[in-house]
């Protein structure tokens, strides 16, 4: 069968309609042979079908799945296809078969992870805590409540403007928690920015604010893989179930849909490579990129003790958790497993990323640092010598010394055998941002916050097998407002894992 009849059959799957998100097109490494690309329509797809190839006019490749999933309340469907077989550090040209009838879309490409051990100097983009940009999200009006230094100034570039632009500047996307706060919808009606609807009809103003993130996001992840991890927006619905003491309300939890909780689209949306890093799903994973090794961990569950208590999520018990079973440290056994299996001469460099900060000056201490976190964690960044640990959560950028144990490395950036902390959470979402408490922790060495009203993210650029430099890019003018370079002689045996931590 010829190619133009194969693409025919496939393609009539996507319903017209003028408010039709696009295909909130996304693609995530899968080694460095691999790549997951994923996409969303209006209907079930029997055979999710990617057409691909090295260049956009011969895309004479085609592969395919059976999985095409949604949920309860779900306006969409998720579709996952794996592309296997590609060569590292090589770019591709791929078009999805079922996307909306009614947009012609041309070829995407991207282009596949560094080889292990690459030893080529680039740099990655990271998030966190970044919402939907616009009238459902951050705009330059907000509802009652929302500090005016919160607010975006007419004209302002947001953090997704700022990524778009930038796009040259990194090879990937990571994205460390609290993905398009569509759980925000009813707390944005209650506060005046949204039209009020009915608790039957909340599902839909949720849909929408997920569908307008990811139609936003997607010219960065068509063509950059974008790497997500889970924050707490990804599992409950503490706007709609908590209270509000500074405005006196109460929520319900009874109008929390399904897609609102226990992690349901997060799982749905997105197909990390847990399978090739012996992780779990979007949870918890590893990957490989040129001369780093960079681990995604969950801070929301599975904590050795099964789950974060009420007093650190800031909520009722469960909210988000997962319950206590017999794969009691799951999580705890595979990162040491993952860490111990590391070729430091290979990849030098160990960066992990995870929701909650545990080294952080906040003003509210007691909802945003995960003490949990760190009692699990941290040893094991000591033993096997972690680099940069990075976290969100609080909407404020802080970077701090490198610690352990709560006490500064005496060394400071210059090659310190204590984990380098770093917290920015300051990407952008409808409330804006948080304050930093004065006087900030002696570890804090440089901080933004919403006295100074500026969105950002990281960018962290690996030098060579000893400097790593981390950047604050300011969203608005793409301006750096905070450097830092750490130095790590990373000395290694014979069979290329690390002594003398």
């Amino acid at each position: 069968m010829k190619k133009s009849t194969v693409l025919a059959s496939l393609l009539p799957l996507v319903a017209a309609d003028s408010d039709a998100p696009n295909s909130q097109i996304r693609i995530a490494y899968h080694g460095d042979d691999g790549m997951m690309v994923s996409w969303n329509t209006f209907d079930h797809v029997p055979r999710p079908s990617v057409f691909w190839g090295r260049s956009k006019e011969h895309l004479t490749n085609v592969a395919s799945s059976a999985v095409s999933v949604t949920y309860p309340t779900s306006t969409t469907y998720n579709n996952h296809v794996l592309i296997k077989g590609l060569r590292p550090d090589t770019t591709y040209y791929y078009l999805p078969a079922q996307l909306n009838e009614d947009v012609c879309y041309e070829p995407f490409n991207f282009t596949t992870s560094r080889r292990v051990g690459d030893k080529t100097p680039f740099s990655v983009a990271v998030v966190a805590d970044l919402g939907t940009m616009g009238p459902k999200g951050l705009s330059t009006t907000a509802g009652t409540g929302v500090a005016p230094n919160n607010v975006l100034k007419p004209g302002e570039k947001t953090t997704v403007d700022s990524l778009v632009s930038s796009m040259g500047d990194y090879e990937f996307l990571w994205h460390v928690g609290d993905i398009a706060y569509a759980d925000y919808w009813l707390k944005e009606e209650i506060q005046g920015f949204l039209p009020n609807t009915t608790v039957e009809e909340g599902y839909k103003v949720y849909e929408a604010i997920l569908n307008d993130f990811y139609n936003e996001m997607m010219p960065v992840t068509a063509a950059k893989a974008y790497m997500v991890g889970p924050g707490n927006h990804e599992a409950n619905c503490d706007n709609g179930g908590t209270s509000d003491k500074a405005h006196n309300i109460t929520y319900d939890l009874s109008i929390c849909m399904p897609g609102q909780t226990n992690f349901t689209g997060f799982k749905n949306h997105f197909r990390m490579p847990s399978d090739i890093s012996r992780g779990t799903g979007n949870f918890w994973y590893s990957w490989n990129s040129g001369m780093a090794h960079f681990i995604q961990l969950d801070t929301e569950t599975d904590l050795g003790h099964g789950f974060i208590g009420p007093d650190e999520i800031g909520g009722t018990e469960g909210e988000g958790a997962s319950p206590v079973n017999a794969k009691m440290n799951a999580q705890v056994n595979w990162l040491e497993a993952d860490l111990k299996a590391v070729d430091r001469s290979a990849t030098p460099w160990i960066i992990v990323g995870g929701h909650r900060p545990w080294y952080l000056s906040h003003a509210n201490v007691t909802g945003t640092i995960c003490w949990s976190c760190k009692d699990v964690f941290e040893p094991l960044f000591i033993k096997y010598g972690v680099d940069l640990v990075l976290s969100g959560h609080a909407h404020v950028y802080e970077r701090q010394a490198p610690i352990a144990d709560q006490k500064i490395d005496p060394k400071e950036l210059n090659n310190p055998t204590s984990p380098w902390y770093i917290t920015n959470g300051a990407a952008g979402h409808y409330d804006g941002l948080d304050a930093l408490q004065s006087p900030r922790q002696e570890y804090s060495r440089f901080g933004l916050d919403t006295s100074n009203a500026t969105y950002g993210w990281s960018k962290l650029t690996f030098h060579n097998a000893t400097h790593l430099t981390h950047d604050f890019i300011a969203s608005n003018n793409n301006a750096v407002l905070d450097s830092a370079t750490l130095y790590k002689s990373h000395k290694t045996t014979g069979n290329g894992h690390h002594y003398g931590w």
